[in-house]
């Protein structure tokens, strides 16, 4: 078995695979939460599950947010008995990346752009729905040839509610129409259905500059409130960032 695990900004994803996936978990990301607090939380997901530790065979992890990056290293070689393999560019994935630093992709979009041209094997481009909205375009060949970054929906929302006096967090769900007739609505609509135009605007441009078309993967934690409301996305892969790092820790 293999547990899979990702640390992005808002939330941590967890998984395990055995020749499948047969179990998929999301935590809160707080980044100073103590070690013995995340071992007790890790502990009870297991128990639950009725999935020992000690069936852990390999463990590989990303991270985005370094103050947890140490102290899950630590607790899953505690708990599990096996020093986890801590995703980086140095490591083998067989694509390459042509951007002017590859050090500074994130790990995160590294493991989408295995997975999606695992998925796929033809040009793709990858949406990820997290505190960040990244979209990440890969050749056909195995190339990442590069990455748009934007505020994600929750972060966008945040920031309107936080910055404004009289504009409420609402829940982010799609409005019943584009023209808002009572706040709740016009935020929804401005954010939610927003996004589809800002992500089906990117993709375009995307097809427009490389001159053909592309294979759409979203994934991500809200890619489910956003893929119903496009044509463009190919395929919903909500755990799409932990079949990468599954899929990386095979390669090394």
């Amino acid at each position: 078995m293999i547990l899979a695990v990702d640390i992005g900004n808002s939330n941590i994803a967890l998984g395990i695979y055995n020749q499948r996936w047969v179990q998929h978990w999301r935590l809160s990301t707080v980044a100073n939460k103590t070690f013995d607090e995340y071992a007790i939380q890790l502990q009870s997901l297991f128990a639950n599950s009725g999935i020992p530790l000690s069936a852990i065979e390999q463990v590989v992890m990303s991270s985005v947010v370094p103050p947890l990056t140490a102290t899950f290293q630590r607790m899953l070689a505690e708990l599990t008995q096996r020093q986890p393999l801590v995703i980086s560019t140095s490591l083998r994935t067989d694509l390459s990346i042509a951007i002017d630093n590859p050090h500074e992709l994130g790990t995160d979009l590294l493991a989408n752009a295995v997975a999606g041209h695992h998925l796929i094997r033809t040009d793709c481009v990858v949406v990820d729905f997290g505190t960040a909205l990244s979209v990440v375009t890969v050749s056909q060949t195995g190339e990442i040839q590069g990455v748009c970054i934007a505020p994600g929906l929750e972060s966008a929302m945040k920031a309107l509610s936080t910055n404004t006096a009289q504009l409420p967090f609402v829940p982010l769900v799609p409005p019943p129409s584009v023209i808002g007739k009572n706040t709740a609505h016009a935020i929804q609509s401005g954010i939610v259905l927003g996004y589809v135009g800002l992500v089906e605007g990117l993709v375009s441009r995307i097809e427009n500059e490389l001159e053909r078309t592309v294979n759409v993967i979203a994934t991500g934690g809200l890619a489910e409130v956003i893929a119903p409301l496009t044509n463009r996305f190919s395929r919903l892969e909500p755990w799409l960032t932990l079949d990468g790092l599954r899929l990386i820790a095979a390669l090394n």
